[in-house]
């Protein structure tokens, strides 16, 4: 069989943060930069992986098991495991990887390496299976081999991304809507700002804030905090913890915050949808306390530069910001976040006009 070549994109969150895993609503968009997996199967018992950014060849045999086998490997002996683990034949051989998504920056160069690897070995074992179901397995590869504790939005925004579309995501459902996002066209730039500062939610912060939202469910008697959505933040009276209230009111605020985003889309408003950003940065700092002095110096700035909105995107503790900019501003704003994060002392971020692209594909 001759070489599979299959890209995968890294992906930022428009808005609505952690409320995959609470069965809520996102809204993502897939990134130009791509991971792509060359896979040449063959009949052997193991896959030998190497990496652009690593140095030397690792060997993962089919029958791989959680524990077996960590770091960035793990994620493609993860998907190798959640495949076979799903019931579906693969093969060996050997893959070699190249990515130009930037690793611990917070757009899900995890999520892009496994359905890369993902879509490759489908492709070679010619797996009839849909894009949700192919999500579900990778997400599973990083739940329960790498041991994130992490939702399914990365997975769907990298494999069902669209060029000028974000993607409404239901969790409970389980359904991704195309929904024009193409803010170029009304002049207004979305500016991505990486901080620089390593993006680390697979650590304990992120597991603390899950188990955080399931005390509040419990405390509801409902099994997620979707059920209680429609009654509004006054539902959590009932919660007993005044932190779990707060981490849940986070999740209840930003799924609205995701419908009325997705909603101005529709009316081209890109002020009211920088305003919804502001407010989801505000909860994120304040209700679920998963920003830092530094991204929130970067949100501000951002939006005391000029822009329509700012936010953090992604799990947390670092990584990146998104903001919308009127293209007249963004060269202003971009030089006005520069100054006041060297005046803060931090490293200088790295600032892209970025677009919503192509979700996962096979390279002819």
């Amino acid at each position: 069989m001759s070489a599979i070549r299959y890209a995968a994109p890294g992906r930022i969150n428009l808005i609505g943060e952690h409320t995959d895993y609470n069965l809520g609503f996102a809204l993502p968009i897939a990134l130009p930069e791509r991971t792509v997996v060359t896979y040449e199967p063959d009949d052997a018992t193991e896959i030998a992986v190497r990496s652009d950014q690593e140095g030397s060849d690792l060997h993962i045999p089919l029958d791989t098991a959680p524990g077996d086998v960590d770091g960035w490997a793990g994620y493609v002996a993860g998907v190798i495991w959640s495949l076979r683990e799903a019931g579906h034949r693969i093969m060996g051989g050997t893959m070699s990887i190249t990515s130009d998504v930037e690793m611990g920056s917070g757009v899900s160069s995890s999520a892009a390496l496994e359905c890369a690897v993902i879509g490759a070995l489908a492709t070679a074992a010619d797996l009839r299976v849909d894009r949700i179901e192919l999500a579900r397995i990778a997400q599973r590869a990083e739940n329960d081999y790498v041991g994130a504790p992490t939702g399914m939005m990365d997975q769907l925004a990298s494999l069902c991304g669209e060029p000028r579309k974000a993607l409404m995501i239901d969790f409970r459902e389980l359904t991704v809507r195309p929904v024009a996002f193409d803010p170029d066209a009304s002049d207004v730039a979305l500016l991505l700002i990486n901080s620089r500062a390593p993006h680390q939610h697979a650590g304990g912060e992120y597991a603390r804030r899950r188990a955080s939202c399931e005390r509040a469910a419990a405390d509801l008697g409902v099994s997620s905090l979707r059920e209680v959505q429609d009654r509004g933040v006054a539902a959590l009276a009932a919660v007993a913890d005044p932190v779990d209230a707060r981490r849940a009111r986070h999740i209840l605020t930003d799924n609205q915050r995701v419908r009325d985003v997705a909603a101005a889309l529709e009316e081209y408003d890109f002020v009211a949808i920088g305003q919804l950003f502001n407010a989801s940065q505000a909860s994120m700092r304040d209700d679920f306390e998963i920003t830092t002095e530094h991204i929130d110096l970067i949100a501000d700035t951002a939006v005391q530069a000029g822009a329509l909105g700012a936010r953090m995107t992604g799990g947390g503790f670092g990584g990146c910001v998104v903001a919308l900019a009127p293209v007249a501003k963004a060269a202003d704003i971009a030089a006005a976040i520069r100054k006041a994060v060297a005046d803060a002392g931090y490293h200088p971020p790295t600032i892209t006009h970025t677009r919503a692209s192509r979700g996962a594909e096979l390279l002819r």
